[in-house]
């Protein structure tokens, strides 16, 4: 397999998070039951949060701990140290995104109690009157 094959399976973890994110958003706005569309929204929240974790990866690179007196003899060679900044931001997406999924599903009791259904047609038709 040359050139081109050959660049898209070496990347194939890439094709995996763009397929999760479109089976997640694809539940988003198919689905009219409200816990589904939170499923898919959290699908398609963890593929951007793997594809992020994998393009911050470095192989053979070591981990950002350095010695203060070897830093300040020698500098540091960047290339050889992995990045920790993409991984801290997605720990925080984590944070975000577990958050945001309580709210949602106490609305989403909330919406329950009021309507009876978490089906959106249900619930707009019974706004509607």
């Amino acid at each position: 397999m040359g050139g081109f094959g050959a660049e898209i399976v070496a990347k194939y973890n890439y094709w995996i998070y763009v397929l999760l994110m479109m089976i997640g958003f694809y539940a988003m706005i198919a689905k009219r039951n409200l816990v589904k569309k939170l499923l898919g929204m959290n699908i398609f929240q963890t593929a951007i949060i793997l594809m992020f974790v994998s393009a911050g990866v470095k192989h053979g690179a070591a981990i950002p701990i350095l010695d203060k007196h070897e830093v300040l003899e020698h500098g540091v060679h960047a290339a050889s140290v992995v990045n920790p900044l993409p991984h801290v931001l997605m720990l925080t997406a984590i944070v975000v995104s577990v958050s945001v999924t309580g709210v949602a599903l106490a609305i989403m009791q909330r919406i329950y109690r009021r309507y009876g259904t978490l089906e959106e047609d249900e619930i707009l038709e019974k706004i509607g009157e």
